[in-house]
């Protein structure tokens, strides 16, 4: 695990070691371990290390082919290495290191771009051929690990984030269409970033650069068909076992480190399972938890523990206190670059930062929702798809839904705010339906938000919704769902929170459910194998009953959240009146509506908040960032 960086020269234009140097910097929390640029021709690889697999010196990058043709930076790991290894042996290859990087050095050399298909892991690489004076790059199918990149007449530059890309000399200019999709989703989905002229490589996409030419192709999709899945042949108790298989081969791959590795224990279902794998294939697992001391209806660590002595890990729970939760603001602000306001990545931040004492590798149970329907929004649609009649019922109290006090804050405040989304969901399409319910706010609210900012943009932001609904049909069936889940909602936010907060502590976090392997076999079950009027994630709750506590089962789903709104209507109530959003500041900085924000701050002291501690939360994420970047 580490960050790489880049630079392509078109016309021969020089590339700063300063600006390399500068790129190395911004990425010392991704590799602490050593930072290292090299200049070839007309192009220049930067990489920052976090030791993982071979520590040695040797192993550090970038990595040259015995011919000194070919030069690669590699941020990731590639779990089934060594069998790719042997292959290339077997074809007269002689290694110098023990690391997984020299072999994906030349399985790109043996094999070409389509080596890519060999790869089981995590990725963003790039590799220059000398020869060719071309240059390589990829990431991995799900968009596990970012890249970033820039160009212009002059240049080409990427880096494992966008705070690299502004070392170089890049214009800042702000797209504000991807501004407002940020204040619809509370982050940036696709390829654009929030500068106009800096993007994101897609998942499953590579890049290839030659003769000044820039080639940018999709490399793998998830391979779904809607009609073979619902008439999948496997049995229900065949499908449970595959599972079994595949999960437990995922994590025993996940376990290869030459440094010490934990795995992540919420107390759910997902990260329960990914610890009753890895307890079956190494002595002593560490598993690691957080709760909220004084607050019980976020806190899950009583499961957590229950998990941990049902497999016998050596837990450790770090019980919170609101000045863990200041100092994580602090911190998660500081390396923030681009906007990004899902506030449970504060709590990202201070799991990774505690467990970072203990290990250097952790697994986590992150994507097995957005496979096997684990979320309230799939059993919503789920009932709407089936006309189930207690949708029926909610969409007829509508009305009462409305009237009534919402929060995210407590149960029922809670619940309410579920009903009175669910209700509104009925009156759309299912694509509309997906798509607002990925969103905290819809586009009026944008609109009202952002002045004038937004209606150049129109367009853009619609297709951008177009582009990541299509996959969802009338005639289809959840499955569909789930993969636009995969497409949008998993990697620019659920990977990203993790990736982000994770690297900020020099963590490096695994997700084994993301196994190609297992991601293919999810959408090749029929919807009925992941949920119905009973349960959600039905596949995964049945396949390990048997491994898993029993208590575990038949528990409300709390989910990973910050308690801002308390937070906003003390402690940082006056920040946020009197900085962040003050009447003064909103006026001369000209981005937002003044009445807009006048009326989110009524809203945030009153008894009817509704959502707006997560409007509050994105304005101030997006407030830090203008000052740092854009004053």
């Amino acid at each position: 695990m580490c960050g790489i960086a880049g630079a392509y020269s078109f016309k021969n234009k020089i590339i700063s070691d300063e600006w390399l140097q500068n790129a190395a910097t911004s990425l010392n929390k991704r590799g602490p371990d050593n930072q290292n640029f090299i200049s070839i021709g007309n192009c220049s690889l930067v990489h920052a290390r976090l030791s993982i697999i071979d520590t040695s010196e040797s192993a550090n990058q970038p990595i040259y082919d015995a011919t000194g043709r070919y030069a690669i930076i590699f941020n990731g790991e590639i779990f089934n290495y060594q069998e790719i290894k042997k292959e290339l042996e077997q074809k007269g290859v002689q290694f110098k290191t023990q690391s997984d990087t020299e072999v994906l050095l030349y399985a790109y050399i043996q094999f070409g771009e389509t080596f890519l298909h060999k790869l089981n892991g995590f990725f963003a690489f790039a590799i220059f051929d000398k020869l060719e004076d071309s240059l390589f790059i990829a990431c991995d199918r799900f968009g596990i690990k970012p890249l970033y990149y820039y160009s212009d007449e002059d240049y080409f530059f990427f880096g494992s984030e966008l705070k690299t890309i502004t070392q170089f000399p890049v214009k800042k200019e702000i797209n504000w269409s991807s501004v407002a999709a940020y204040f619809q989703l509370n982050y940036i989905p696709g390829k654009n970033s929030i500068f106009k002229n800096i993007q994101r490589l897609e998942p499953g996409h590579q890049i290839f650069i030659h003769n000044s030419e820039i080639l940018i192709k999709q490399w793998y999709t998830i391979p779904y068909n809607a009609l073979k899945a619902e008439q999948n042949q496997l049995s229900y108790d065949e499908q449970q076992k595959k599972l079994v298989e595949l999960m437990d081969d995922s994590v025993r791959l996940r376990l290869i480190s030459d440094v010490p590795l934990g795995a992540f224990l919420s107390g759910g279902i997902d990260s329960s399972v990914v610890t009753a794998m890895a307890a079956r294939h190494t002595k002593h697992l560490n598993t690691f938890s957080i709760g909220f001391e004084g607050n019980s209806f976020f806190d899950e660590t009583p499961y957590a523990n229950l998990v941990a002595k049902h497999f016998n890990t050596n837990h450790t729970v770090f019980k919170l206190k609101n000045d863990d939760l200041f100092e994580s603001l602090n911190e998660l602000l500081e390396y923030t670059d681009e906007p990004f306001a899902d506030s449970s990545a504060l709590l990202v931040n201070i799991l990774s930062k505690f467990t970072r004492k203990h290990v250097t590798v952790a697994l986590s149970g992150d994507a097995g929702d957005e496979l096997f329907a684990g979320y309230n929004k799939h059993y919503g649609e789920w009932q709407m798809r089936n006309g189930s009649w207690q949708a029926n019922v909610i969409h007829l109290l509508q009305p009462v839904w409305q009237s009534l006090p919402k929060s995210r804050g407590g149960g029922i405040a809670n619940k309410i705010r579920q009903l009175e989304r669910f209700s509104n969901g009925m009156d759309l399409t299912p694509a509309e339906r997906w798509w607002r319910w990925c969103c905290i706010n819809d586009l009026d609210f944008v609109d009202k938000l952002l002045n004038d900012k937004v209606d150049a943009s129109m367009a853009e932001i619609i297709e951008t919704r177009q582009y990541f609904s299509s996959k969802v049909q009338f005639d289809g069936t959840l499955n569909d769902d789930l993969l636009a889940d995969v497409g949008m909602v998993l990697p620019y936010d659920m990977l990203v929170k993790v990736d982000r907060m994770s690297m900020r502590n020099s963590l490096e976090v695994r997700v084994p459910f993301l196994d190609y392997r297992i991601v293919e076999f999810a959408f090749s079950l029929p919807v009925s194998s992941k949920i119905n009027g009973n349960i959600k994630k039905k596949i995964v709750q049945d396949a390990f009953r048997e491994i898993l506590p029993k208590e575990l089962y038949n528990r409300p789903k709390k989910g990973f959240e910050v308690p801002l709104l308390q937070w906003f209507k003390t402690d940082l109530k006056d920040k946020i009146l009197n900085d962040w959003l003050s009447d003064e500041y909103i006026k001369a900085q000209g981005i937002f509506n003044v009445e807009t924000i006048q009326q989110l701050k009524l809203q945030m002291l009153s008894n009817n908040p509704g959502d707006v501690h997560a409007q509050i939360w994105a304005l101030i994420v997006f407030q830090n960032f203008w000052r740092k970047y854009m004053e």
